[in-house]
This record gives C-alpha cells, sequence and structure tokens, in this order.
C-alpha cells in the first residue's frame, strides 16, 4: 500500500487490515504473554502396601490323660440309616417277657424286634377276647384279613370259630382268648400272605405262653398246622393228623390240636373232625370229669 492511499485511509478512521510483516512503518509486534502454567504440587508419599497378616489359628487340643473327650449328642437318624441301629432298644428277652404284665406284654410286642419281620413294616396284631379265659385259641400266623379287623382269625374265619366256641359254651368276649402264634404278617414276595420261618415262630412263642399265663386258662386249642407244631416243637410243615386225637402238655396247661376254621370253610366234611377235637378238649379242660 503506498502512503498516499495509507494517509487517505488514516483520514477516514480506517485503519489498515494487515501489514506486511517486515514492511516499513509497522509497529513491531509484542511478543505473547507466556501463558501462565499452574503449580503441580507434588502428591505426598504414600506408604507401600502390605496385607494385613491372618489371624493365627488356635493349636489343636492336647489330649491328656483323664480328660477325656466329651461325648456326641446323640440325634435320631432316618430309618434305615445305619446310625439309627446303635439307638434300638435291644429285644426282649424269654425271662423278661415271662415276667410281663399285660401293658408291658403289649409294649414288648410293638417294639419287638426278636425277628426280622418287624423290618418288613408288618403292624403286629394283638390277641383278643378276655383277659381272664378258660381257654386260649391259637391260630398260626396273621393274615391279611386280621391285620384289616385288627384281630386274630377273622373274617368269615372268625365267624365259624365263634361258632364252634358256642358249641362247646365258650366265647371270645367272656372265656376265651384269640391270638395268633406269630404276631406280625409274614408276606412273600408279591404281597401275599406266606407260611412263617420256624425262626420267626420261635421267636413270637415266649409272647404266647406268656398269654397263656396271663389268662390263666386250663387249656389251649390250637387251629391249624402251624400252631400245633409251633408250640409242640415239631417242624412246622408236619401234617396236622400227628397231632390230633390226643391231649399235649404246654408246660402245665393242657393242649388241644384241630383244623383251623379257613381249613373248615374250604372242606365242609371235615366239620366232624373238628367237633371231636372239641369235645376232647372240653373233657380235658379241668371244667369235667
Amino acid at each position: 500500500m503506498s502512503k498516499r492511499s495509507a494517509a487517505f485511509l488514516e483520514e477516514m478512521g480506517i485503519g489498515p487490515l494487515w501489514t506486511l510483516r517486515g514492511s516499513a512503518g509497522a509497529p513491531a509486534a509484542e511478543p505473547p504473554a507466556a501463558e501462565a502454567v499452574p503449580e503441580v504440587q507434588a502428591a505426598p508419599a504414600t506408604k507401600p502396601y502390605r496385607p494385613e497378616p491372618s489371624p493365627a489359628l488356635p493349636p489343636p487340643p492336647v489330649y491328656q490323660p483323664g480328660h477325656e473327650p466329651r461325648a456326641p449328642m446323640n440325634h435320631p437318624q432316618p430309618p434305615g440309616s445305619a446310625w439309627a441301629d446303635a439307638d434300638v432298644a435291644p429285644a426282649a428277652t424269654d425271662e423278661e417277657i415271662a415276667a410281663m404284665d399285660w401293658a408291658q406284654l403289649r409294649a414288648a410286642i410293638a417294639g419287638c424286634t426278636r425277628c426280622g419281620l418287624c423290618a418288613s413294616g408288618s403292624k403286629p396284631v394283638y390277641g383278643s377276647g378276655a383277659r381272664q379265659a378258660q381257654w386260649v385259641v391259637a391260630a398260626g400266623a396273621t393274615t391279611a384279613a386280621d391285620e384289616t379287623e385288627g384281630q386274630p382269625v377273622a373274617g368269615e374265619a372268625g365267624k365259624l370259630l365263634g361258632n364252634m366256641l358256642a358249641a362247646v359254651e365258650l366265647s371270645r368276649e367272656t372265656s376265651a382268648w384269640v391270638t395268633n402264634l406269630v404276631k406280625c404278617r409274614p408276606t412273600s414276595a408279591n404281597g401275599g400272605d406266606r407260611a412263617p420261618t420256624i425262626d420267626e415262630a420261635r421267636a413270637c412263642r415266649p409272647y404266647l405262653e406268656r398269654e397263656v399265663a396271663l389268662t390263666g386258662a386250663a387249656m389251649v386249642l390250637t387251629v391249624g398246622q402251624i400252631a400245633a407244631n409251633g408250640l409242640l416243637g415239631k417242624p412246622l410243615a408236619e401234617p396236622l393228623s400227628a397231632a390230633r386225637g390226643a391231649v399235649h402238655a404246654l408246660g402245665e396247661v393242657a393242649l388241644v390240636a384241630t383244623l383251623h376254621p379257613g381249613e373248615l370253610l374250604r372242606r365242609g366234611a371235615d366239620k366232624a373232625l373238628a367237633w371231636a377235637d372239641l369235645c376232647l378238649a372240653k373233657a380235658h379242660d379241668g371244667r369235667t370229669g
């Protein structure tokens, strides 16, 4: 730009927009002020990280004679547990059963472990009838019908037994105690009734012997092969005909064997044999001749 032009513009109040660097007459540019840099404070020194030590575990107890460890508390165990076996009360002995009263005998039968039938979940069926009895009628093993009714010799067989007793002036309600030799029901693999084993019969025999003693009966009438052979110490499979027709002894009490009412329902012709057995028992029960 010429000096003339510059002067003209200045008279108009218009300054130069740009000036060439280094051009004559241009005021020297002041260097820019230095930007203030904030003072950075140094971070305080920190201690190096060290983890806290774990608390020391107490030393194991030292066994000292005379300071026996405390026995653990006994907690109930689920059925079938191996630990539960230690809590099962021991089975009553023959001598203990022989000294029991009615209440004790019932409790012993309820908790009996003298044979394996208790492990099957079968519930015992107790005797029923007159506790002060002239006769004890002993059947073999508990059946499904007995479990249903809750008494020995149940169902139609029980009705026929009632008629048999009435024929010799007795009744279950007033003068006869009816019971099973084997209190729990023996079951087969398919859940049906089965004959008891000799061990099962022997395990239950002391209970029946105590029932005879508590009733004060003078006669035991066995009905069926199992009861007769089990009480007479014979093989359970021996035919009943070997025991019928004679008066045997169960301790100090007379014993007569006859057919089971259930058999008589299937073979009506054998009722004459049963009547002969009833007459034999009546003749030797201490009430007559």
